[in-house]
């Protein structure tokens, strides 16, 4: 009778270590040991060995700090974007922070949301944000433009933190 090959991928080797620590109780040899154990279990020489033959760790990219510094001067105490950057990188950040404050799923007359883009302003260009979170890919509008909705797009870092900051901004100043 042949053996089947039963794979076993492990997305963290020390909280499966950990783990089975626990359920050895006792028994069980120190955290390093068993690190060892598995890996030698793996065909390595040790747990460095694991480590050394998985490559580099990625590294998350850590946000444009200017850039996000350059967004936010845009927002005033409340959250509110205060002006239009002729910029199209800070420009487009703004209108991460605006397209996060969309409901998502749902569907919007004109009417609607350009109230809501007046809300989250101060200087009341609605049409010039909506054309613009359209052609960005953040809002899909019917082709007369009396329906819009929020794309579900995923930001990226820089993005995210202007939309943090936002919303913190908001939060502070008690705006919902």
């Amino acid at each position: 009778m042949t053996r089947d090959a039963i794979s076993l991928t492990l997305p963290d080797v020390s909280a499966f270590a950990r783990t089975l620590k626990a359920d050895l109780g006792e028994a069980a040899p120190p955290h390093q040991s068993l690190l060892n154990a598995i890996a030698r279990a793996g065909g390595y020489r040790n747990f460095q060995h694991l480590r050394a033959a998985q490559g580099p760790a990625e590294t998350a990219t850590p946000p444009e700090g200017r850039a996000v510094t350059r967004a936010m001067a845009r927002f005033d105490a409340e959250g509110r974007m205060t002006s239009w950057s002729t910029k199209r990188k800070v420009r487009q950040l703004c209108l991460w922070a605006l397209w996060a404050q969309l409901p998502p799923r749902r569907d919007f007359s004109e009417r609607e949301i350009s109230a809501l883009f007046d809300t989250m302003t101060t200087f009341r260009d609605a049409a010039q944000i909506r054309r613009s979170l359209v052609e960005d890919g953040l809002l899909t509008r019917t082709r007369d433009g009396s329906v819009y909705s929020r794309c579900e797009v995923e930001p990226d870092v820089t993005a995210r933190e202007v939309i943090r900051a936002v919303a913190a901004r908001r939060k502070a100043a008690g705006v919902s």
